[in-house]
C-alpha cells in the first residue's frame, strides 16, 4: 500500500500563490507517475497535473498551463504544487494521488492511490 497525505492548502485571494505537498510513504515503485486532481462543489473531479518521479516529464491540464507547476523531490518523497495567480475558480478540493506507470497521463481511473484531499478557495 502507499499512503499520500496532502498539504498546503487554505483561504487565498485572487491573485495569490499557494503550495501544496503530497508526502507519500510505505510500498514504492521503481517508477511512478504522481498526479494532482481537483473537484469542486457539483462538478466531476478534474486532472491538473502529473509528473513522472524522475521529474523529467510533465503535463498540465490547459486550464492551469502556465499559472501551475509540479514538481518532485525524489528525497523527499514528495510531491509539489505550486500555484501562482489564482483565480476563484480554482476553488477545489485537491488530490494527489500515484500510479505505478512509467508513462504519464491525465486518466483519474488508472490511479492506483489516493489522499484525502486538502481544501483550496480562491476569493474574488
Amino acid at each position: 500500500q502507499v499512503q499520500l497525505v496532502e498539504s498546503g492548502g487554505g483561504l487565498v485571494q485572487a491573485g495569490g500563490s499557494l503550495r501544496l505537498s503530497c508526502a507519500a510513504s510505505g510500498r514504492t515503485f521503481n517508477s511512478y507517475v504522481m498526479g494532482w486532481f481537483r473537484q469542486a462543489p457539483g462538478k466531476e473531479r478534474e486532472f491538473v497535473a502529473a509528473i513522472g518521479w524522475g521529474g523529467r516529464s510533465t503535463v498540465y491540464a490547459d486550464s492551469v498551463k502556465g499559472r501551475f507547476t509540479i514538481s518532485s523531490d525524489n528525497a523527499k518523497n514528495t510531491v509539489y504544487l505550486q500555484m501562482n495567480s489564482l483565480k476563484p475558480e480554482d476553488t477545489a478540493v485537491y488530490y494527489c494521488a500515484a500510479d505505478p506507470s512509467l508513462v504519464v497521463h491525465k486518466t483519474a481511473g488508472l490511479y492506483n492511490y489516493w489522499g484525502q484531499g486538502t481544501q483550496v478557495t480562491v476569493s474574488s
